[in-house]
């Protein structure tokens, strides 16, 4: 399975990627598919069913919006987050819907938008869409949403194979050991092996452009999440924190990391408030590996690009091809997925990429960012995923910062060592597979369990 920067990190809305993006993407495959196949002009109704977390927690990550907008034949990295709404309750009303923006169809939201409270096989996040064609047909297809916008189909999920992308990579590897052995046989960096891998889809120039488009994306809802000022959507009456925030920052003067450690901090706090509230807004957002932590590979990188003067625009591309190499084991080789093993795979995940980024751009040794990277994951391990209400605002927002601060010192500590350590990157992300399998159904993305229960029970 080969697996690019590129797939790890995708723009996309709020507030989920295994909620939001994926069932979007599974919507809108499902509609290509039927035009491909000339039956979309045939088709009468559609019927969506959302099972286990994607049922759960559903309404509050907005999966049956994201849902109807997918069958609408739109993208997650195209559509208008602020138009979603009105056109939902525009179907609503008129229970109809343009499928795939050129066919009406009968779409009845009480009978044919279903959260059923059963699992699917393969994983918890898995719906199955329905298309009732004129002479009495059904087509219908089954997908499941893995985590950070990936999307499979059920002949995949059966089979095993996770992506349908076979490239043979110059440096392929399937663990950090493995990545570390090729960087020393190579004397390349972690960064620079990812970049010649990279160059097997496209040019190096392209790659730097796609990077950076990335990154403009990160720094807008950053700017976006430190002018919006309100209440979060969603019922829980919690209110954005960022922009009051940076307004207390701006008075005490710029600050410097020698000078002013804590408030340094405290910029590292707000620009993963920013990016999680613009998140839980369903903003435009970058999967960083996941939306439910996207505020924490910003928030270091702005961090770095902040406080270090010498920063430049070859340090964000080596911070994200050294992020995106731990991302990519982390989901190899266990999960991104709340869903499946709870917000370790998130939160944890994004501290171990956030942390190998950092230390990748202030000149760590590959044993060293490997050990950045593992420290940042080994210190989140367990974490459940209990979103209050099924809103992806508590604990979720405030988790991040704390998360982006624990990797700025993970990097730290790893850079005041040689590299040699006791527990290794492997053992951590095996150690959260095994912990998500042990983890109770409760506690993954489902409000069933932890604080969504103990909130309402206080």
């Amino acid at each position: 399975m080969a697996i690019s920067v590129f797939d790890m990190f995708k723009i996309g809305i709020g507030p989920s990627s295994s909620h939001t993006v994926g069932p979007m993407r599974a919507a809108a495959l499902f509609t290509a598919e039927l035009r491909e196949r000339g039956k979309l002009g045939l088709v009468e109704r559609v019927e969506a069913r959302l099972y286990g977390s994607l049922s759960a927690t559903g309404i509050g990550h907005g999966s049956d919006r994201a849902t109807l907008m997918g069958l609408m034949g739109e993208w997650p990295d195209q559509v208008d987050p602020v138009a979603v709404a009105g056109r939902v309750d525009e179907v609503i009303a008129r229970q109809c819907l343009s499928l795939g923006a050129e066919h009406a169809v009968v779409f009845d939201w009480q009978r044919d938008m279903r959260l059923l409270e059963e699992s699917l096989p393969y994983h918890p996040n898995g719906m199955t869409l329905l298309a009732y064609l004129q002479n009495g047909q059904c087509i219908e297809q089954t997908y499941y949403s893995v985590g950070g916008g990936f999307v499979i189909d059920a002949a995949q999920a059966a089979s095993g194979k996770l992506d349908s992308d076979t490239t043979e990579l110059p440096y392929d590897f399937n663990s950090a050991a493995q990545l570390l052995n090729l960087c020393a046989q190579t004397g390349m960096s972690i960064a620079t092996l990812m970049m010649e891998n990279e160059k097997t889809w496209r040019s190096e120039d392209e790659i730097r452009s796609k990077i950076d488009f990335i990154w403009q994306a990160m720094r807008r809802c950053v700017d976006q999440g430190l002018n919006a000022q309100g209440i979060l959507p969603g019922g829980l009456n919690v209110r954005r924190r960022a922009w009051r925030l940076h307004q207390s920052l701006q008075e005490i003067g710029k600050p410097n990391v020698i000078g002013s450690t804590l408030s340094a901090m405290e910029w590292v706090n707000l620009f993963a408030l920013a990016v999680n509230e613009e998140n839980a807004a369903g903003g435009r957002m970058v999967t960083a590996p996941t939306n439910g932590a996207a505020g924490i590979i910003p928030a270091v990188l702005h961090y770095y690009m902040k406080f270090n003067p010498e920063a430049c625009a070859d340090d964000v591309v080596r911070f994200f091809l050294a992020a995106a190499a731990v991302g990519i084991l982390c989901k190899k080789n266990a999960s991104i997925s709340g869903a499946e093993v709870g917000c370790q795979g998130e939160v944890g995940s994004a501290c171990a990429m956030a942390a190998a980024g950092l230390a990748e751009v202030l000149g760590a040794t590959p044993k060293q960012v490997e050990n950045a990277a593992e420290i940042g994951l080994e210190h989140n391990l367990g974490l459940t995923c209990d979103p209050v209400g099924g809103l992806v605002q508590v604990p979720c927002i405030e988790r991040n910062a704390i998360a982006a601060v624990k990797a700025i010192n993970a990097a730290q500590m790893a850079l005041r060592g040689d590299g040699d350590h006791f527990i290794s990157l492997d053992h951590a992300i095996r150690t959260m597979r095994d912990t998500g399998a042990d983890m109770h159904d409760k506690y993954k993305e489902t409000s069933r369990g932890g604080l969504a229960v103990n909130l309402v029970e206080c």
